[in-house]
């Protein structure tokens, strides 16, 4: 009798804590992160460009929640990547900079979300550029053992190379950012780095690329996850290169927008003369000496000149959707579509010749806007939100839904999280009360991309709101635009008196988040 007991408790107590096991699991959803590099608003359903050709963003969307209004923090690659997983404010960890976030002064006292999942519980899985730089031991297991490629590149024999097709002066920017076509007119042609040789003889008898292989290692693993019997709760995180430069992609991809059929957007010639980005910056910076080195390439002619380049992004673009719908395809034709969280965004946007501007790191909406959409198993599905939320949202969001309570600091000098969980708006709607600030904020550091200056307040900030975008230099000059009249950030009405409420109003919010007294 003792024996049956003993017998009986113990098999209650196996049966405990397997069900225990299975609520957990139930609360503890998987999450896909899928992050695209220089990706701007050149979908179907952000309406970025009227010949974007994006089905599996666009298929995305109607299964989750279109953030239509999403901002970069800082829109250059390493910082913003910096602040995103860290969920630290660039203002208050003074990253400005290309610093690894390890070595950085204030995030090195931070914990990444990955690293938090890590310690509660999940398996970590990644591949592809996510962060700059890796910290192998916040993974459980790493996909492709190679550094973020941005190849494949061109290759003379010695070193990397240009696409023969790029004209002068355009072409003697470099390999990275001088240089796009498509890969059938490339000649020699390289991975990247490693210089290890790439076939290519046509589309149907190549070498794969990176973000290719990228893209087949996460079906491969999200195949083997759907498998697995046991109930720890997976995060896998694949970052895409593409459409970062160089902008080359396989030959359909470009014969996907002929030449002679580009639609350039509207454009206001001058536009950039009620603008004080120059005078801070200074012309020969990346942003206006690209766009005044590409136009020269075409004989002065913008038209012509905006076309080429834009079509190998649009090819860009179209071949990362590629790469996109083969994983999240995965996730919806198996089990895991009922356990799983997808979030897809970007680093930040890229500017394309407005403003006579061609790059990122600028303030204004095409560099500072970015896709982003977040579905949930249980959330809405189709909605947009005009809300503005940012990259500083994703951490909150991403612990919400795991339903972890835990600080994002190592040690006491760490920073504090500076955004609010979007989940209330993916799984409750638009009646969500949102508690984050009423817009959303991005700097651009006075010394561009290097941030040699770390001061808060010398660097130039940019804010978001449904209706305005509000930006404030360091030298006190300010620009605003009335997004409902003027959605291509046109006309600077900051002297206008007839906007000088809302003038006063946005450079309070903004004071509000930086904790700076701008006048």
């Amino acid at each position: 009798m003792k024996y049956n007991t003993l017998f009986h408790r113990i098999i209650t107590t196996g049966v405990l804590l397997l069900f225990s096991t299975l609520i957990f699991a139930q609360e503890k959803p998987n999450i896909v992160f899928i992050m695209c590099d220089d990706l701007n608003d050149y979908q179907g359903v952000f309406g970025g460009h009227p010949q974007a050709k994006t089905p599996n963003i666009d298929k995305l969307a109607k299964l989750g929640t279109r953030f239509t209004n999403a901002q970069s923090n800082i829109p250059v690659c390493q910082p913003s990547r910096n602040s995103l997983f860290t969920g630290v404010y660039p203002h208050d960890s003074q990253d400005f900079g290309w610093v690894p976030h390890f070595k950085q002064k204030v995030l090195k006292n931070n914990k990444t979300f990955v690293q938090v999942l890590h310690e509660n519980g999940y398996k970590t899985l990644g591949s592809g550029k996510l962060l700059h730089k890796n910290e192998e031991e916040i993974w459980s297991e790493w996909g492709l053992n190679v550094k973020h490629n941005y190849g494949p590149f061109a290759f003379d024999g010695e070193k990397l190379s240009v696409h023969p097709d790029v004209p002068e002066p355009y072409r003697s920017i470099g390999p990275i950012d001088g240089s796009y076509g498509r890969l059938s007119d490339m000649g020699q042609i390289v991975e990247g780095w490693n210089k290890k040789p790439v076939k290519y003889n046509n589309d149907n008898d190549r070498d794969l690329l990176y973000d290719e292989k990228h893209a087949q290692w996460a079906v491969n693993q999200l195949k083997e996850l759907a498998k697995a019997k046991d109930a720890e709760p997976f995060f896998l995180g694949v970052g895409f290169v593409r459409p970062h430069t160089p902008l080359h992609a396989p030959d359909k991809y470009f014969d996907m927008f002929p030449i002679d059929e580009i639609e350039l957007d509207q454009w206001k010639p001058n536009d950039k003369d009620d603008t004080f980005f120059e005078e801070i910056m200074g012309k020969d910076k990346k942003g206006p000496k690209y766009y005044r080195q590409l136009v020269e390439s075409y004989g002065g002619d913008r038209e012509l000149a905006i076309k080429h380049f834009l079509q190998a992004y649009l090819a860009c673009v179209a071949f990362v959707d590629d790469q996109i719908g083969k994983v999240v395809d995965q996730i919806e034709k198996s089990s895991l579509k009922n356990n799983t969280i997808i979030v897809f965004t970007a680093d930040h946007g890229w500017q394309m010749g407005e403003k006579d501007y061609l790059f990122k790191n600028s303030p204004w909406e095409e560099s500072c806007r970015i896709p982003m959409i977040i579905k949930s198993p249980k959330g809405k599905k189709g909605q947009a939100i005009a809300q503005p939320v940012s990259l500083i949202d994703v951490y909150p969001t991403i612990l919400d839904y795991a339903n972890i309570d835990a600080s994002n600091k190592k040690s006491s000098e760490g920073a504090e999280i500076g955004g609010y969980s979007m989940k209330g708006f993916v799984d409750g709607g638009k009646k969500f009360e949102w508690q984050g600030p009423n817009g959303a904020l991005s700097v651009v550091g006075v010394y561009g991309a290097y941030g040699k200056t770390y001061e808060v307040a010398a660097q130039n900030y940019s804010y978001r709101t449904e209706n305005f975008r509000y930006i404030h230099y360091t030298n006190g000059e300010e620009e605003l635009y009335d997004h409902s009249k003027d959605p291509y950030e046109w006309t600077n009405v900051a002297k206008d008196k007839k906007y000088a409420k809302e003038l006063k109003q946005l450079r309070k919010e903004v004071n509000n988040i930086i904790g700076v007294n701008f006048q």
